[in-house]
């Protein structure tokens, strides 16, 4: 018998290379034993050692190693064993769906991934701060932590997200198995923790409550549906969940009292969309928060059919509290006019919400944001195009569209034509107003004016 000692529970690396070494030396997978750790667990068991033959080749498909990395996180002991099984034998069957090893590791696998997005979904960050100011500014020092319980050992595979999704946030996700740790530069890992280490609610949590409350729609609860997104056993740590039981109890008579009150189109929707502005006034998501004067949240019909996304405040939308209000804004308005667009049946938002600049004398010069910047902007994006439910969103230069598309791409080759969203309805890239007030030559402005204003028009007419 041979043990091969694993550094973790999610090793995937040290599994690999031993499992890799042993089948090339046609080792059965009777004779392995599997643990992490050092600790011994068979008196009458070597250490890993090959014999001195000459190695068999060993050729793997793409497909195992995807379906090893998911599966290796799951929480039953015997996923090293069964996967080596698979590996020695023939890992060219991982491609039959109808063999049982490869069916019972294939539900390992998607079970990981379940828990992958649970804990992507139900991750709620609490409000710290800490007894020192922040270096330098002498403002609170914040930090947000959360408490989570996986099924199975993912925490180290969703690292990544969190940090890309919360890249400008200092945080700390604490779960039994071990703890995450972000600075805003360096990932770090801590001990196991109990839920005791994680704090309780912030004043944060009421405003979310409100806003929780104000979109539930009765008519449209099912609970059985809701239970299997949503199971019970996250609910204890979700502070909108301390609401779900009355909702769900109250469900048939609030559809009753929709009915027969007959409230106007979207008025429930305006309540959750004041909800969510009041929340991003006190954003500090990012650093941007601390120079600008204001967030300037989207405006317009929220039942809008259109949605139209910028780069972030100007100066005078960052004094006005309103997007495209300077400059740019009026070359927008001239553009939407010549298009045939009536601002006032359109949400207008911006991709950023706080002005970013730097300083030049008297006067505050636009600076782009950052990929980072543009990642912790995100929710607010997000949960406007909930309320608003846009069929066509419109996202104008290149940082608009990276946040309607999710990563980053190039004006040229997304120009002018519609693109099908993931989440629904269509979206449509062109040019920034403030790219035309940049250009010198004033006849290359004029024509790209009139191609804006065509893209402008190709999307109304997509939409229509």
């Amino acid at each position: 018998m041979r043990v091969v000692s694993l550094a973790s529970e999610d090793d995937f690396t040290g599994w690999r290379d031993a499992a890799r070494g042993l089948a090339r030396a046609g080792v059965p997978a009777s004779e392995i034993l599997w643990q992490v750790g050092d600790a011994p667990t068979d008196l009458f068991a070597d250490e890993a050692v090959l014999p001195p033959a000459a190695p068999r080749p060993l050729k793997v498909p793409r497909a195992f190693l995807d379906l090893a990395q998911s599966a290796i996180l799951h929480r039953d002991p015997k996923r090293f064993a069964l996967l080596y099984t698979l590996l020695a034998g023939d890992p060219h069957r991982v491609a039959d769906q109808a063999d049982p090893l490869v069916r019972r590791l294939e539900a390992m696998a998607r079970q990981v991934r379940q828990d992958i997005h649970k804990m992507r979904a139900f991750v709620r960050f609490r409000e710290v701060r800490d007894a020192l100011p922040f270096p330098g500014t002498g403002e609170p020092n914040t930090r947000y932590v959360a408490w989570f319980e996986p099924e199975h050992h993912i925490v180290r595979a969703n690292a990544r997200f969190f940090v890309e999704r919360f890249t400008s946030m200092r945080w700390s996700i604490l779960t039994p198995e071990l703890s995450l740790h972000w600075d805003t530069e360096t990932l770090s890992e801590g001990p196991s923790t109990t839920k005791a280490d994680a704090p309780g609610e912030d004043p944060v949590e009421d405003i979310w409550k409100t806003y929780y409350a104000s979109i539930f729609n009765p008519a449209r609860l099912k609970t059985g549906m809701m239970l299997k997104e949503m199971p019970r056993r996250y609910w204890k740590n979700m502070p909108e969940t301390a609401l779900v039981r009355e909702l769900v109890a109250t469900a048939r008579q609030r559809e009753t009292a929709m009915v027969a009150t007959q409230p106007r189109p979207g008025g429930n929707i305006e309540g959750a969309w004041q909800a969510l502005r009041d929340e991003a006034a006190h954003c500090t998501r990012c650093d941007l928060f601390r120079h600008a004067t204001q967030i300037v949240f989207g405006e317009g019909p929220v039942d809008a059919r259109m949605m139209i996304v910028g780069e972030q405040p100007g100066d005078q939308e960052d004094l006005a509290g309103r997007p495209f209000v300077g400059p740019a804004g009026e070359m927008f308005d001239r553009a939407m006019a010549q298009a045939g667009i009536d601002r006032d049946t359109v949400y207008v938002t911006n991709a950023v919400k706080h002005f970013k600049f730097e300083r030049r004398g008297k006067r505050r010069i636009h600076s782009k944001p950052d990929a980072g910047e543009v990642q912790a902007c995100r929710w607010w994006y997000e949960q406007e195009r909930l309320l608003v439910k846009p069929e066509m969103t419109i996202a104008l230069g290149a940082t608009a569209a990276r946040q309607l598309l999710g990563k980053a791409v190039t004006i040229t080759a997304t120009r002018g034509r519609a693109i099908e969203l993931p989440e629904g309805g269509l979206g449509w890239v062109t040019i920034h107003p403030s790219f035309l007030l940049r250009m010198p030559d004033r006849s290359k402005a004029e024509d790209e004016f009139a191609a804006f204003v065509e893209d402008l028009k190709g999307a109304a007419k997509a939409l229509s």
